[in-house]
C-alpha cells in the first residue's frame, strides 16, 4: 500500500513540473534552443570546378562544371554524379532551372546561353549576337513572362525570348562589371555591377536600366536576391559587407559581416527570409536574420571551399565548392536527404 501511495505521489509530482515547464515555455522564461543546421559536402568529378548549382524540383541537383565545359546533375540520395558534355569550348558560370523545368546555363566559353533537355539531354545552344564580342556571361533569371534575362561582366545585359529565340543585348551603364541578376516576388528584375559598383532595376518593356547607387562606394556589389517583402538583398565584396535596398521607400541599410577579413561572395535568401552568404574570408556560410539583426556563422568542413554561388529549396541550401570539387549543403531542418 506504502509503495502505491509513493507511486501515486512521484507521478503527481512529475506531472505539475512537466505543466509547469511547458508554461515556462510557453511565456518565454525557458527559451527554445534550435538545432544546429547540419552541413554536408558531395565530391564531384576532379577537375570540374564547380561554379554554379540549381537544386531541380525531383531532389536532384544541377551544376556547372566550368573546368571540364560540361553540365553535371548530382543525386544527393546516392552521391552519384553525372555529366553532360555541353560543346567545345564551354566554359559554363551559372546555371538555373527554367519554368519549363530544364536547366539554362550562361555559358562564357560558348558565349552563348545554353539549354539542355532534362530527358532527352539534348544541347540547344543561343549564340550572343555576333557584333556583341565577348561578354563574359555570368547569371540569368527568368521574368515571369517567361523571359530569360543574363548579365556579361564585360559590360553587357541582356534578354532571350525562349519561345521565339529573339536575343537582345545591352550596354550596361559604367561599363564592365555586371554580375548576379534575380527576379523579385512582384517580378522586378535586378541586377548588381561588381566593378560598376551599383545595383541597377532593369525596365523590362525598354530594357533600360536605372542605376541605384549603395551608400558606400566601390563596394563591389556581387550577387543580389530578394525576399519575401520584396526587399532587394546583395553582397559587397569589397567592403565586406550585407546590404539592403528597399525599393518602396528608397532606402538602404548596409551590415558588416563578422570576422577580421570577410568578403562575402554569393547570397541567396531562403524560403523563411533568411538571407544566406558564402563569406571567402572565413571559409564559411554565414546567415543573417533581419529580425534578429544578427549574423551566425557555419564553418565549411573542407579548407578553400570557395564558394561562389548559393541557390536552394524549401530547408536546404547549396552552393558550389569551386576550390575543391564539391557541391555543399546546409540543411536548416537538420536532417539527411
Amino acid at each position: 500500500m506504502f509503495a502505491y501511495l509513493l507511486f501515486l505521489l512521484i507521478m503527481v509530482t512529475f506531472t505539475i513540473s512537466v505543466e509547469q515547464t511547458l508554461a515556462q515555455v510557453q511565456s518565454g522564461q525557458i527559451p527554445i534552443i534550435a538545432s544546429k543546421p547540419l552541413i554536408q559536402e558531395f565530391p564531384v568529378p576532379s577537375g570540374s570546378q564547380p561554379h554554379d548549382v540549381a537544386p531541380s524540383k525531383n531532389g536532384s541537383v544541377w551544376y556547372t562544371a566550368q573546368g571540364s565545359g560540361e553540365l553535371g546533375l548530382l543525386d544527393p540520395a546516392t552521391g552519384k554524379t553525372h555529366h553532360i558534355s555541353l560543346g567545345q569550348g564551354s566554359a559554363p558560370h551559372g546555371v538555373i532551372v527554367g519554368p519549363d523545368g530544364a536547366p539554362w546555363i550562361t555559358d562564357g566559353g560558348l558565349n552563348a546561353i545554353v539549354r539542355v533537355d532534362p530527358e532527352t539531354e539534348d544541347v540547344k545552344v543561343f549564340p550572343l549576337p555576333e557584333n556583341t564580342g565577348y561578354a563574359n556571361l555570368n547569371t540569368a533569371t527568368f521574368d515571369q513572362k517567361g523571359v530569360l534575362w543574363f548579365t556579361g561582366q564585360s559590360g553587357i545585359y541582356g534578354r532571350l525570348d525562349p519561345a521565339s529565340g529573339k536575343m537582345e543585348v545591352f550596354n550596361a551603364p559604367r561599363g564592365v562589371g555586371p554580375y548576379g541578376i534575380s527576379t523579385t516576388p512582384e517580378g522586378s528584375v535586378y541586377f548588381a555591377s561588381l566593378a560598376g559598383g551599383y545595383v541597377a532595376h532593369i525596365n523590362l518593356n525598354t530594357g533600360n536600366a536605372t542605376v541605384l547607387q549603395p551608400p558606400t562606394q566601390d563596394q563591389g556589389a556581387r550577387r543580389v536576391w530578394s525576399d519575401s517583402q520584396v526587399r532587394v538583398w546583395f553582397s559587397e565584396w569589397n567592403a565586406g559587407k550585407l546590404g539592403l535596398y528597399n525599393p518602396f521607400n528608397n532606402t538602404w541599410k548596409e551590415w558588416q559581416l563578422p570576422g577580421n577579413n570577410p568578403q562575402p561572395y554569393a547570397i541567396f535568401v531562403d524560403d523563411k527570409d533568411m538571407i544566406w552568404l558564402s563569406d571567402f574570408g572565413s571559409n564559411a556560410l554565414v546567415r543573417f536574420d533581419p529580425s534578429q539583426q544578427k549574423f551566425e556563422v557555419f564553418s565549411l568542413p573542407s579548407p578553400g571551399a570557395n564558394v561562389r554561388q548559393l541557390l536552394g529549396r524549401p530547408g536546404e541550401v547549396w552552393g558550389a565548392e569551386s576550390g575543391i570539387d564539391k557541391l555543399v549543403v546546409i540543411r536548416t531542418n537538420n536532417s539527411k536527404g
